[in-house]
């Protein structure tokens, strides 16, 4: 796949358009002028959302009330598709050559890989932000597991509703088991689908993983199932059904799902230790690009062709010699954009790239 040309109308402060190069694209500017909100175009329009934003009003135009951003993408020589995400409000309207499509067949068309600072979260962050990188890299090349996750996150919204009226008006346990009962029942099989896609995705990112491309250290990454040691992980369902008869009480006492895999982990070591602990911020900047390449690397396999990747502001978080490292590894293989204020960038980085120079949203190719 290849992003030829992107607009935007009425979102955020951007006007005009960009037509890309298949190779590295440099976004210039100073801070403030909308390079990033570029890149945020570029991935609302190969993901539906946004890497700054889950409120996608936030993102239409003052005094607007709707917004678009539009692209061309070449599927091949001869197929080009025209994508299109309106946004009014919260809601969003997802088109494909000008007929209407829903999330999962949307998902489909194009993908992005985002670096920014924000997404150093997965290697020191909670494990929250490590649970929706599983999840986004699955729903990547399995975009029906989107409704998956959404199902379970509704089933884990109904059950806390239902464990917090249960102890506001103390219930007995017997009830609440009752109750609890339908909603357990859809989570184990939800549960043991996610489980099972998260391990599968760990396993793949594990075989393309390029432990040590910007240092001595090597990288490791491992599922970690917050019902380890309880039981046999082999057999997820029975194992999850146990637990969840087994702490009823528990959950009672404490009015949330205390078992399920919103509770899980990916781990993170570089030579056994712990990332977020121990790693330096070099390490942890390095060790996020080494999962985001090897997320790349997965979606290639199963799609044949590489998602964009989109690097914000990289040489605030890396030093030239690790960009360097990235981009050559990148050419050839990815079509990349990234943006940087600085001029020595673009002096360094720019041979064989399209530099353009953004300011107040709008786009003008750049004259090195």
């Amino acid at each position: 796949m290849l992003l030829e040309r992107l607009e935007a109308l009425n979102f955020r402060n951007l006007s005009g358009k960009i037509e890309c190069s298949g190779h590295l694209n440099i976004l210039f500017g100073e801070n403030g002028q909308g390079k990033t909100n570029w890149l945020e175009a570029m991935h609302l329009l190969s993901t539906t959302k946004s890497f700054k934003t889950s409120r996608l009003k936030e993102t239409i135009c003052f005094g607007e009330e709707l917004g678009i951003v539009r692209g061309s993408v070449k599927k091949s020589a001869e197929i080009t598709h025209e994508l299109q995400v309106a946004l009014q409000g919260n809601s969003k309207i997802l088109s494909v050559n000008g007929k209407k499509e829903t999330v999962q067949r949307y998902l489909g068309e194009l993908h992005a890989v985002v670096f920014n600072s924000d997404e150093l979260e997965i290697v020191r962050g909670n494990p929250d932000a490590r649970r929706k990188f599983l999840d986004n890299g699955i729903v990547a090349i399995y975009p029906a597991f989107v409704q998956t996750l959404s199902d379970y996150n509704r089933v884990i919204k109904q059950k806390n509703s239902l464990l917090q009226s249960a102890l506001d008006h103390d219930y007995s346990l017997e009830k609440t088991a009752d109750l609890l009962a339908p909603w357990n029942e859809q989570l184990v099989s939800l549960a043991s689908r996610i489980h099972k896609a998260r391990v599968r995705f760990v396993e793949r990112l594990n075989t393309v993983l390029e432990k040590k491309l910007f240092g001595r250290e090597e990288i490791s990454i491992r599922y970690a199932s917050s019902l380890e040691g309880r039981g046999d992980l082999g057999d997820y369902a029975a194992l999850i059904e146990e637990r969840l008869k087994f702490r009823v009480q528990a959950e009672l006492v404490s009015g949330h799902a205390l078992i399920g895999t919103h509770r899980d982990d990916l781990e993170v070591t570089f030579d056994g230790l712990d990332l977020r602990k121990f790693g330096s911020s070099g390490q942890q900047r390095s060790a996020l690009l080494i999962l985001l390449i090897a997320n790349v690397s997965v979606y290639f396999e199963q799609n044949g062709e590489y998602p964009l990747f989109l690097l914000d502001d990289v040489d605030a978080e890396l030093d030239y010699r690790r960009i360097g490292q990235l981009l050559e590894f990148l050419n050839g293989k990815t079509q990349t954009f990234v943006t940087t204020s600085k001029d020595s960038f673009v002096e360094r980085f720019s041979a064989g790239s399209l530099v353009f120079s953004i300011v107040g949203g709008h786009p003008e190719l750049h004259r090195t």
